[in-house]
């Protein structure tokens, strides 16, 4: 009889344990699901207005995403901890295995990190756009594609450049395409026998015939320097971006044919070579 009171005293203070367990594991358990509840709607108003934020800013979509499915795992990461926390298991072993985790990561993937972090930026501060022409890295062209890790060029000749956006985001860009009007600077040698004033005539005339000028900006013809065998004229004009190249090649087509035209010398340097008879005398 003993034995049997025994037994009988010790399952009903298993089933006592058991039940008290039951009680307060399942308290943590309703509780954690008002928790997930709650915390789950907020991060779905907090996703909300930060796509609203991101989108009023004019971030390009590809950004917008990224910066939305990193705050939404991080958001998730933290109401995954702190339900852990309310079940009663420690979280020290979850921290630190997602830190180790991460930063494995972060050093396998170093290089790609560094193009996806530069593309990031790119995409956010807009230095150039696609269409735009840039000199980057000793390379340029035109922009044909920013993607997240690359930003791909076209060049003149036909030929695709591929930068890595962390090289790209950490030299310096000039982006030629940024402004609505540009300069054409030519420059032109005459001799120093020739005519200056009648040389500035001439280059002004050919000026006053191109329908690309811009003629509410300055047009400048002056001497630029007196050089070793040429006096160099230059002229300054001012036109819309797209119609550069063209006004430029015109230029310099246009001013040689005009000054030998006009009987005005363009100098070039020459070789003069002298034969010896180096024969000896009988």
């Amino acid at each position: 009889m003993d034995a049997v009171a025994k037994s009988v005293s010790h399952w009903d203070k298993v089933l006592d344990t058991v039940i008290e367990y039951a009680i307060r594991f399942g308290k943590n358990i309703l509780i954690a699901l008002i928790v997930y509840f709650i915390a789950s709607r907020l991060i779905k108003w907090v996703l909300k207005l930060t796509t609203k934020a991101l989108n009023k800013g004019k971030i390009e979509p590809i950004v917008v995403k990224f910066i939305y499915s990193i705050i939404k795992v991080g958001l998730y990461v933290l109401l995954f901890i702190a339900i852990v926390s309310i079940l009663g298991i420690p979280t020290t072993t979850f921290v630190t295995l997602f830190g180790t985790v991460t930063l494995s990561v972060g050093l396998a993937l170093q290089g790609s990190l560094a193009n996806f972090a530069g593309g990031v930026l790119i995409l956010i501060f807009k230095p150039f756009k696609v269409g735009d022409y840039i000199v980057a890295c000793g390379d340029e062209g035109t922009v044909v594609g920013i993607d997240v890790f690359y930003t791909k060029l076209a060049t003149v000749d036909n030929k695709m450049i591929v930068i890595p956006n962390g090289t790209l985001a950490n030299s310096s860009v000039k982006n030629v395409s940024a402004m609505d009007i540009r300069r054409v600077d030519v420059q032109v040698g005459i001799s120093y026998e020739s005519d200056i004033t009648a040389a500035k005539k001439v280059l002004m005339g050919i000026i006053d015939k191109n329908d690309n000028i811009l003629r509410d900006k300055p047009v400048n013809v002056f001497v630029a320097s007196l050089d070793a065998s040429q006096v160099t004229l230059e002229t300054r004009v001012w036109v819309s971006a797209d119609k550069y190249w063209d006004t430029k090649w015109a230029f310099t087509e246009q001013y040689k044919l005009a000054l030998d035209e006009a009987g005005i010398e363009i100098p070039f340097n020459q070789l003069s070579v002298t034969i010896k008879n180096t024969q000896g005398q009988q």
